[in-house]
């Protein structure tokens, strides 16, 4: 059972499928992009395939970036380099750099302590490899990055969460956006919810997925190409240049099943290059 970061099929996670996931229900758009929009995703570097417009305005890009047109506009295309792949733009460290974590945790719009433990979780794996980069939640708003609640129509839509790419000027995407009903409709564990924010903390740090060239690697269907656009796609040493779900879960690749995805070795091999 294979489910998207973004769009998520009809199904359980509990191991049983209710429905399939087919290239037209999985890249449904319910709000078309105008031209003006297609246009400015396209000149940042991105896919228009299978763009579309959320409820607030922002656009869903790639499945799983969220920007609004404002800040499309504002960027600048760099290339990518992916797994084994990551963007140009990566977060400027100066030898070590913390960067901190906030989520609203209860109340109106906050966290279930599930989530909040599956964010923990998240930290606790980057930290682990004492990489240049380290992670810390705290519990005041004014964090490197935000995670917060989706909207209610996008979390009904499927969607599991988004995140952007560093900024020209070194620092992490600032924004990770989240389901909220990750435990109590999908039923998912601490170690799942924590795969799915490694996975949007690994592109707010510039990573893209590891199966961007093909997406019917992770998520079935047919062959799906992001595209390198004009950001390109520029592979990673020392890491495969292709993407085998069989024999390497890597929690960058595109969709998921709910279940635990650590860092594999090839994933290991990535992050410490990167920082």
């Amino acid at each position: 059972m294979k489910k998207v970061y973004s769009l998520l099929c009809a199904a359980a996670i509990s191991g049983v499928l209710l429905t399939s996931c087919s290239d037209t229900e999985e890249f449904k758009n319910p709000n078309t992009p105008s031209a003006e929009e297609l246009s400015a995703i396209e000149a940042a570097g991105f896919s228009i395939d299978g763009a579309f417009k959320s409820d607030n305005g922002s656009l869903w890009i790639e499945n799983d970036i969220n920007l609004t047109l404002d800040q499309l506009k504002g960027m600048k295309p760099g290339k990518i380099i992916n797994e084994q792949y990551s963007t140009d733009n990566l977060v400027i460290t100066g030898g070590s750099r913390l960067i901190t974590m906030y989520a609203q945790e209860g109340g109106n719009g906050g966290y279930s302590a599930g989530m909040i433990a599956g964010l923990d979780e998240a930290i606790a794996r980057y930290n682990a490899r004492n990489l240049e980069i380290s992670f810390q939640r705290i519990t005041t708003n004014n964090a490197d990055i935000t995670m917060t609640r989706l909207r209610k129509g996008d979390e009904r839509r499927g969607i599991l969460g988004s995140a952007g790419f560093p900024t020209a000027s070194g620092d992490p995407y600032n924004e990770i956006k989240m389901s909220g009903i990750l435990e109590s409709t999908y039923n998912l564990s601490t170690a799942g919810i924590a795969t799915i924010i490694a996975h949007e903390i690994g592109h707010c740090v510039g990573f893209r997925h590891t199966d961007y060239f093909d997406r019917s690697i992770s998520c079935g269907g047919s062959p799906y190409n992001e595209g390198p656009s004009t950001v390109g796609a520029n592979h990673i040493p020392g890491t495969p240049t292709g993407a085998d779900p069989s024999t390497d879960l890597s929690f960058m690749l595109s969709c998921t099943d709910g279940g635990d995805r650590p860092f594999t070795s090839n994933d290991q091999i990535a992050l410490d290059y990167l920082y």
